[in-house]
């Protein structure tokens, strides 16, 4: 009898502590003061990832060249890959076919790899800020 006792007494006190936690949880409210100045930042720089500026951004150059070949390999690409944009860009003195815009370099480096397999020369760069 004494054992069953001394069971008893020890599932209860298991019992106790384990549910001691939830008899002195407290509940509260987090009130956040947030600067409205803070806001119009956030606000101003979304509206600057809105503009997805290109100098942020990789690209794939598979061309550069007179206008003639640089539309010949623009359209080889289009009608070889669906998945990335492709356009034409005239950078004195030469034509250039750009690829994508990629937002990583390791995105780059994958698109690449598979360009590569028909475009060998193609290679990533990351477009140069304008001078205003």
């Amino acid at each position: 009898m004494n054992k069953i006792n001394t069971l008893k007494t020890l599932l209860l006190t298991t019992v106790i502590i384990l549910f001691s936690n939830e008899i002195f949880a407290q509940n509260g409210n987090i009130t956040v003061n947030e600067d409205d100045k803070l806001t119009k930042v956030i606000e101003i720089k979304k509206d600057l990832n809105k503009e997805n500026t290109d100098f942020n951004k990789y690209k794939i150059q598979i061309f550069s060249g007179s206008l003639a070949a640089a539309e010949k390999e623009k359209s080889k690409f289009i009608n070889s890959y669906e998945k990335w944009s492709c356009e034409l860009v005239y950078e004195t003195p030469n034509y250039k076919v750009w690829i994508g815009r990629f937002r990583s370099r390791l995105e780059a480096d994958r698109a690449l790899i598979e360009i590569q397999k028909k475009f060998p020369s193609a290679f990533i760069f990351k477009p140069k800020k304008d001078k205003d």
